[in-house]
């Protein structure tokens, strides 16, 4: 048995969920998810799947690594939307927290409340206690392109910039 699953089925009587499914490959299709964003509107995620396409997900809000990985894509979103990128941020913070963390950091995109992890799931990205594992995905045209599943802090912005041929 995966010890993962294992560790899995030992916690869930205690309430922890944790995830061990794969992380999609290369070529996969944008997940056809959706979640609430930081004003509690439904965003689905299929619905953006014309051009480029980044969905980065973060441990959690206002937290120091999560600011400096959400600041960095702050910080280069006018380049990033000159190449036409739309940037899509996720944890498993509720919908309170993404806003809050958008409104502090005057985060110019939109943060997904993944409070359930569906997202999460949907992507293959690790997630327990509430955090989910610092990974990014770029699509192109829907289609997955690059993914960088030990996602950097404050160079997720330069690493996406690279992978578009900025």
């Amino acid at each position: 048995m995966n010890p993962l699953r294992a560790l899995a089925a030992v916690a869930a009587p205690f309430g922890i969920a944790l995830s061990s499914a794969a992380p999609i490959d290369t070529g996969a299709a944008l997940p056809a998810v959706t979640a609430k964003d930081q004003d509690g509107k439904d965003v689905k995620l299929a619905e953006a799947a014309s051009g480029w396409t980044l969905v980065y997900f973060y441990p959690k809000a206002d937290t120091p690594g999560c600011t400096k990985q959400s600041c960095s894509l702050r910080d280069s979103f006018a380049t990033l939307t000159e190449k036409k990128v739309r940037v899509f941020g996720v944890s498993l913070d509720d919908v309170a927290a993404q806003k809050a963390f958008q409104e502090k950091y005057k985060l110019p995109f939109t943060l997904l409340a993944d409070k359930d992890g569906k997202v999460a799931d949907a992507f293959g990205v690790p997630h327990s206690m509430g955090f989910a594992k610092r990974q990014a995905f770029l699509f192109k045209d829907g289609k997955l392109v690059w993914r960088d599943l030990s996602a950097s802090t404050d160079q997720q912005a330069a690493d996406v910039l690279k992978e578009i041929g900025e």
